[in-house]
């Protein structure tokens, strides 16, 4: 397959060369080795330690086609061009074998090439193999069996796999079928350093370990061959396993019985993932060659795997300069608007359930006085009845006043303490931890709770006051006044038996529907707005309903007792008086008009944040993690070395 040249692209090669361009012969420009390399390689700097620089200049003789030790404009060109074809890596090393310019190679061809860039101290390579013979028919100088490019490439594929075959028989001096530790490392260093990170390279040596005797085995290094030949789909279990796994660790078992399930015909026997594991995590594998089966690993722990190029991505992003104070005002001030927005939605959409609520929980006995309300029901046509529909909506101001410094401290508190319990290999979080989270949430509320909900608890009360002559309408502030600032916590105990064990509900209810029931996370999902929605409705339905009694409490400490009524010291005073009074039954007044307000309350709250998050991104901020693009070079140069180091791969595979 050849893509065309655009005109644009070819303006931006041309002007790459020219750039670099450092010889000029009889008007015309050209490149040398030096700023030939230059060009194509890129700059020394984190991620290139196993591949060096100086390693590009076998693309010299690929790009020279007139062999005159200089590339013209054309000659580089040509280059880009064929680094841009999808099978650029064939294409490069097909070319380099191809010395001769015929559009294939031959058994000579192969030879040369091969044996000049093994270098006298790599381990030997013989010609004379069956492989080879099963590609080029008999091996000699004579022969006219040539590979052209098709063919090429597919004997390429297997030969690093002969490679290793050969490198074994040559370390196996007795031919007992056992070579050393220290023979597989050199194996390993000489056939696919360029293949391994540091830190894989740095573990070979302890490869002695994977045995019970200290010895390998055949079957030991093909079946590291196979891994590293099968990284790409160990990755793509890794990540399917670990995304399904509660605290995104995984056993081996764990990773046999994903493949089993994820793959079509691929399988990994228990050798290759003992040594997977093994390479992941020093120490994984016992003493018989088979994985610890009690031994977890995160993605984290395999990322650094096979990929020499890898960094974690902290040592790749730029340094951002240290946030100013302003900054940090500004992102405060986003956050506290946006969690006022998502909490005034969410308590004006149940406002009027919430008042319901309230007037059932201060209903009394009939020994106390008369019954105003039948049920939830009969409250709802009396009040729309007697007040109107604005009725609904007394006590609302006081609510929206303190719901946004009340949300924002609640959702803060409960994403700040998830964040510091974190584990940092994979971002989990355990459960006690975050139902400590819940509760720190719940707790940090009650200073803006508090007030708010003993003013709004009198207004919706003052309504069947007003109605029945009682009392003369008041306002917020009258209320204020009246209660002064000791009396606005009147209460507070009790709001925070409610507040707080609800948020340990609510909170660890909704992350795990979340992500255990509508699987979020795995493979990628992202939850659409219903099953966000759905999930922070049903997390509030236990949440609301258990807490209850304490609410309950809380109300009566809150409302003004009737005359006649029992007065209520505190917490234990109004729990022994209901109790004594009422039953137990009425510690759970209410408790179906609480979860009918304070499931879809949260929910929508919640969902408001999320969703306003993504419509209404902080403005002055870039993302606190770098886009993938930020991670890559921007600049056409720097593209087409990235392209060229692609395509050295192969070619390293020949080379010691």
């Amino acid at each position: 397959m050849t893509i065309s040249i655009n005109h644009q692209e070819q303006q931006k090669w041309r002007s790459n060369f020219e750039s670099y361009a450092n010889v000029s012969k009889d008007g015309v420009k050209y490149l040398d080795k030096a700023a030939f390399l230059d060009a194509v390689a890129p700059r020394s700097g984190k991620g290139h330690a196993r591949i060096s620089r100086e390693q590009y200049n076998v693309f010299f003789d690929v790009a020279d086609k007139s062999k005159r030790g200089l590339i013209s404009a054309d000659d580089f060109i040509a280059f880009e061009n064929l680094l841009k074809q999808p099978d650029a890596p064939f294409q490069v090393a097909f070319q380099y074998f191809d010395r001769r310019n015929k559009g294939s190679v031959s058994f000579s061809d192969f030879r040369n090439v091969f044996s000049q860039y093994l270098g006298e101290k790599a381990i030997p390579f013989d010609f004379e193999c069956d492989w080879l013979r099963l590609y080029l028919g008999k091996l000699s100088e004579s022969n006219e069996h040539v590979l052209p490019y098709h063919e090429f490439t597919q004997m390429m594929k297997g030969l690093q796999g002969e490679r290793i075959r050969q490198a074994f028989h040559y370390f196996d001096k007795d031919n007992d079928g056992w070579i050393r530790p220290e023979d597989f490392q050199k194996i390993i260093l000489e056939v696919a350093s360029h293949k391994l990170s540091g830190s894989v390279l740095d573990r070979l040596p302890s490869l002695c370990h994977i045995t019970a005797d200290q010895r390998i085995s055949y079957a030991d290094v093909r079946a590291f061959y196979n891994v590293l030949h099968d990284m790409d789909a160990i990755e793509h279990v890794v990540d399917i396993a670990t995304s399904q796994a509660s605290d995104g660790r995984i056993s081996p078992s764990d990773f046999l019985a994903t493949a089993q399930r994820n793959t079509r015909y691929g399988s990994f026997s228990p050798m290759e993932v003992a040594f997977a594991w093994h390479l992941a995590s020093p120490g994984a594998v016992g003493r018989a060659g088979t994985p610890e089966p009690d031994v977890r690993l995160s993605k984290a722990d395999f990322d650094s795997l096979f990929d020499p190029n890898w960094t974690p991505i902290e040592a790749l992003a730029p340094s951002q300069p240290p946030k100013s104070a302003l900054h940090e005002t500004l992102i405060g001030i986003y956050n506290f608007a946006l969690g006022g927005l998502a909490g005034a939605t969410g308590a004006t959409v149940v406002y009027p359930i919430d008042l319901v609520k309230t007037r059932m929980q201060n209903q009394r006995a009939a020994v106390v006085g008369e019954m105003m309300y039948a049920n939830s029901i009969d409250c709802v046509k009396k009040v729309f009845k007697n007040e109107g529909f604005t009725g609904f909506y007394r006590g609302l101001l006081p609510q929206l006043v303190g719901v946004a410094p009340e949300k924002a401290i609640k959702l803060t508190v409960n994403d700040a303490v998830r964040h510091l319990a974190q584990n940092r290999d994979n971002g989990s979080i355990s459960l006690p931890w975050e139902i400590v989270a819940g509760g720190a949430a719940g707790g940090s509320q009650v200073f803006f709770t508090n007030p708010l909900e003993i003013v709004k608890i009198r207004l919706q009360i003052q309504g069947e006051a007003v109605r029945i002559g009682e009392a003369q309408p008041r306002g917020a502030f009258h209320i204020i006044r009246q209660l002064g600032l000791l009396g606005l916590y009147k209460g507070a105990t009790a709001c925070l038996l409610r507040d707080v064990p609800f948020s340990m509900v609510y909170f660890t209810s909704y992350a795990h529907l979340k992500k255990d029931f509508f699987k979020e996370g795995v493979h990628g999902k992202k939850l659409g707005f219903g099953e966000t929605l759905l999930s922070a409705a049903i997390a509030g339905m236990p949440a609301a309903y258990f807490t209850t009694p304490a609410d309950v409490i809380k109300t009566r400490l809150q409302a003004e007792a009737k005359q006649g009524q029992t007065s209520y010291r505190n917490v234990g005073h109004a729990f022994t008086s209901i109790l004594r009074e009422e039953g137990p039954k009425a510690l759970f007044k209410g408790g179906p008009a609480r979860v009918l307000r304070s499931s879809p309350q949260f929910g929508v709250t919640l969902v408001a944040y999320e969703w306003l998050h993504k419509l209404m991104p902080y403005p002055f901020q870039s993302s606190d993690k770098p886009s993938v693009s930020a991670l890559l070079p921007q600049r056409e140069e720097d593209i087409t070395r990235v392209r060229a180091r692609n395509a050295l791969k192969l070619l390293l595979d020949t080379r010691k």
